[in-house]
């Protein structure tokens, strides 16, 4: 009689243990500083700081615990935005400590071409010693250039400024002879490869009608590999106007290939000298 009351009892027992928890958690611009106020934006390439920490650990007879954790962002879609920081923490726990809770502490870098949205920080802990696991998901909020997606291969954002440093394009392109012309542009659309490798490239060429004035010797672009894949690449670049250029209709067409998805894009846009 008495192992069966002691069966009936034990699940509620079991039921009324407290679990691990991952508490506290904090997102900040700077490492030791205040969590982020809510509304917080983040940019792309920006570094964050998190923290959080573990309650209701388990200590083994010797008054130690151990706590296995993996740290790692993801953007809106689910996709990883760096690879998983994994680490441990042992320790040994005094009768003072009896207040005391398990920080976790580590950088998450936002790749420097991200779209706009809700994206995540995920935690994971076990408790080596409990046998128990526990899970968080910290939202946290990035404001990124907004490129249109394409499944081909396309171009994006084809704009006119009068300097590099310029963030809000001319109205009307209109420019002087002797000025010189800044265009700045997105590619997407591209196909990845192994390692997310793409390899990218433009030229451009300087049109009057349908007579090519100019076209520049050297493509550029992005050939490169990365853990997080590229939804998009920017180009830019400058063409001077030389004095003894005739005022009228003239256009710009930038020619994109790429090399991996075996694509070509080109796009023309027209301006005016006076």
């Amino acid at each position: 009689m008495r192992s069966v009351l002691l069966l009936a009892v034990l699940p509620t027992l079991l039921c009324g243990a407290v679990p691990l928890q991952i508490v506290q958690p904090i997102v900040s611009q700077s490492e030791g500083g205040v969590a982020d106020a809510p509304g917080t934006t983040h940019v792309p390439g920006e570094i964050l700081f998190f923290t959080c920490r573990v309650a209701n650990f388990t200590k083994s007879p010797e008054e130690k615990i151990h706590l296995a954790y993996s740290v790692q962002p993801f953007d809106p879609k689910g996709v990883p935005l760096t690879e998983i920081y994994k680490n441990e923490l042992t320790d040994e726990i005094s009768p003072q400590d009896k207040e005391w809770l398990p920080r976790i502490a580590t950088e998450v870098a936002i790749p420097p071409l991200v779209m706009s949205g809700n994206y995540k920080i995920l935690v994971k802990v076990e408790d080596v010693v409990g046998h128990t696991t526990a899970e968080l998901s910290v939202p946290f909020q990035v404001r990124g250039h907004e490129v249109a997606p394409s499944d081909t291969l396309t171009v994006r954002n084809l704009r006119f400024f009068r300097n590099e440093e310029d963030t809000q394009p001319v109205a009307r392109a209109v420019y002087k002879a002797g000025s010189t012309i800044w265009v700045k542009f997105d590619m997407t659309g591209y196909k990845f490869g192994p390692a997310n490798k793409i390899d990218v490239s433009y030229i451009f060429k300087i049109l009057s009608g349908d007579k090519v004035l100019y076209t520049n010797p050297e493509a550029a672009g992005d050939q490169t590999e990365s853990f997080y894949p590229k939804t998009y690449v920017t180009g830019e670049f400058s063409v001077p106007i030389q004095p003894s250029v005739k005022p009228g209709e003239y256009a710009i067409q930038v020619e994109v290939k790429d090399a991996v998805g075996n694509q070509n894009y080109q796009i023309k846009l027209a301006f005016t000298v006076e």
